[in-house]
């Protein structure tokens, strides 16, 4: 008896050492026989079996084909595989032959992508703006507080300019030669000021708030005092105004 079952469960055991040998149950899909091709499996067991047990005699040969073609099929389908190579057992793997490299979910399926956002663009560094600016400088005759013609282009462009910044303020300076009395020059300078005032006031329409005005007598000279030309130069108004686009 027991003879005749080491006669059965020889070829069996070496059968299963055969296949146990091609097959893994590891999940990097490395296995050469897996649930996928259990029909090869079942042709080695036969052929294993068959082959083994004729080894006994002629008379084993055939049921140890048979045993080992059951054996090879159950070995080979309890085989957990990864044909894909995507990291999931094939027997959990419901999306088989995911291209190589695809990140999955744990049933093997394969992740959502979703296009990556585009870089932020920096901001452009702002341009610093340059203010704009116009300037007016008003000449008066020797001991005069009159604005001559000829300076009425000037003031014109003055005021027109405030009126394209209206939230531009200016202050008319007026000054004087040094002929004179200090005290007297302080006086004729606030009258040349006040002169280009209402000029800029009464004949432009700027707001009376926008324009102040002060003398400064003989105090601020730009020109020597000691020549004519030089005195011409010093009886003078000033005015500035800036504004930024």
């Amino acid at each position: 008896m027991r003879s005749n079952l080491f006669r059965v469960g020889a070829p069996l055991l070496l059968v299963s050492s055969v296949l146990s040998g091609c097959v893994s149950t590891s999940s990097t899909g490395s296995a050469p026989l897996n649930q996928g091709n259990w029909p090869l499996c079942t042709a080695i067991g036969g052929l294993a079996g068959g082959g083994l047990g004729a080894i006994e005699s002629s008379s084993w040969a055939a049921g140890g084909a048979v045993a080992g073609a059951v054996i090879g099929t159950l070995i080979c389908y309890a085989q957990d595989g990864d044909e894909d190579g995507d990291g999931v057992f094939d027997r959990r793997d419901r999306c088989p032959g995911t291209p190589a490299n695809t990140p999955v979910h744990h049933n093997g399926c394969p992740l959502k992508e979703y296009p990556s956002s585009e870089p932020m663009m920096e901001p452009e560094p702002e341009m610093a703006v340059e203010p704009v600016r116009v300037e007016l400088d008003v000449k008066f005759d020797f001991d005069k507080a009159v604005v001559k013609e000829d300076s009425q282009d000037d003031i014109k462009s003055l005021a027109d300019f405030m009126k394209q910044y209206p939230q531009t303020t200016t202050t008319v300076e007026g000054h004087t030669d040094w002929i004179g009395t200090d005290a007297y020059n302080q006086r004729l300078s606030e009258r040349r000021a006040n002169a280009v005032r209402d000029v800029l006031v009464n004949q432009h329409g700027i707001e009376s708030s926008r324009i102040s005005s002060v003398g400064y007598g003989e105090s601020r000279p730009v020109a020597d005092n000691t020549t004519d030309a030089g005195r011409a130069i010093n009886r003078r108004v000033e005015a500035e105004v800036e504004a930024r686009p």
